[in-house]
């Protein structure tokens, strides 16, 4: 048994090595002309005439937060960053969340809320199982404080905290990305039309204001 822990810590180090080039998943939500939504955490290639793509690869920002990082951190986070998948009412999340920041791990969270949330994971992890931590490519199912510090040890990460002084953790977004309504800027909302006066009654009828009829 004494031997169990070096021996993964090896495993685990030669698993990240041979997938230090793969970057860190992305999730791409794709609206079919008939309106069918799907999600894949590959590039889409072939997509329909008329389908929409939306979501892909992390922008300026999280390259501007590694950027941000001393030396010792930003090899690694460059190489194998580390993304969270979480969900409410979790105490395994919390606890790996914990350890993470503990740890002083740069990362980032998605959440898990919404049916759309659950069919993203899902196409990324093959389950809906929480939380979810992965390394760079690797995918690590359930807390585990040992297995995660092994792999995070293996891909490089300082053992105590190394972030600079005033580093602010990205906040939590939901995985999938989430469309909004927007109305087209060619679509001009038709004016409502006055409706014409209704003609007045000839002469001699009897109304509410003249119940006699009395013609002058």
């Amino acid at each position: 048994m004494r031997q169990r822990t070096p021996l993964l810590a090896m495993a685990c180090a030669s698993v990240l090595l041979l997938a230090a080039g793969v970057q860190a998943q992305s999730v791409y939500r794709i609206v079919g002309p008939d309106g069918r939504v799907s999600f894949t955490d590959r590039p889409p290639e072939n997509v329909p005439k008329g389908a929409r793509v939306e979501g892909g690869p992390p922008g300026a920002g999280a390259a501007a937060n590694s950027a941000a990082l001393p030396y010792r951190l930003r090899q690694p986070a460059t190489r194998f960053p580390v993304v969270l998948y979480t969900g409410a009412d979790c105490p395994p999340c919390v606890n790996g969340r914990n350890l993470l920041v503990n740890r002083g791990i740069p990362f980032t969270e998605h959440t898990i809320t919404s049916n759309e949330d659950i069919a993203a994971l899902k196409s990324i992890a093959g389950d809906t199982g929480l939380p979810l931590l992965t390394v760079g490519a690797q995918r690590l199912k359930g807390f585990s404080d040992t297995e995660w510090s092994q792999y995070l040890d293996a891909a490089g990460y300082p053992k105590t905290s190394e972030l600079p002084p005033g580093y602010q953790r990205p906040a939590a977004t939901a995985l999938a990305p989430h469309s909004t309504s927007v109305t087209p800027s060619n679509i001009v909302p038709r004016p409502e039309l006055a409706r014409p006066a209704p003609p007045p009654p000839p002469p001699g009828t009897r109304t509410p204001s003249n119940p006699a009829g009395i013609v002058f």
